[in-house]
């Protein structure tokens, strides 16, 4: 497993890079050597921000916490990471259950799993408007998320609302 740390707004030490590199490889179980993790520590004001991102085949696994110290805060992500790849083991157990054991790195292509229940579908009409117009109809209509035409750019965007109640725009490549 290749493991790539990032600080913003704070210089990581040899020392917490050797921690946060030694409890993610602990996630390596559920892999085989071609995975990457992606490790981004950002200093706030009131906080430390650990998120970890992790790319396997067709998943992606992903968890974020927030702390007073980076340490607690990669404590915090390790674990959630495992609970979630535990789940989707387990899953995959439920799945194979005359396969006694599965490696996530066997994992079969997303349309060979198990069926998905889509409970609601719902079509409409895609507007043409500017990112600052989709926020303030997001607003308007209490979603968290919008989708919508950019004028500027002609492509498919989303907008989002985020944790620290600031907005996220997803934009769309062909």
């Amino acid at each position: 497993m290749r493991v790539n740390i990032t600080g913003k707004n704070c210089k990581v030490s040899d020392h917490l890079k050797d921690t946060i590199e030694k409890k993610v490889q602990k996630l390596g179980k559920y892999f085989s050597d071609d995975i990457d993790a992606d490790v981004m520590l950002t200093e706030e004001k009131k906080y430390k921000k650990t998120e970890v991102t992790i790319k396997a085949r067709n998943m992606i696994f992903r968890a974020e916490d927030r702390a007073d110290e980076f340490y607690d805060g990669i404590d915090n992500v390790v674990s959630k990471l495992s609970s979630q790849m535990s789940r989707f083991k387990g899953k995959l157990q439920k799945k194979h259950k005359d396969n006694k054991v599965i490696d996530l790195a066997q994992v079969p292509e997303p349309e060979e799993t198990e069926e998905i229940a889509v409970t609601r579908n719902k079509k409409f009409e895609l507007t043409p408007m500017t990112v600052d117009e989709a926020v303030l109809q997001m607003e308007m209509l209490e979603h968290n998320f919008y989708v919508f035409l950019n004028v500027e750019t002609d492509s498919v965007n989303v907008v989002y609302k985020r944790n620290e109640k600031d907005y996220g725009l997803l934009e769309t490549t062909y």
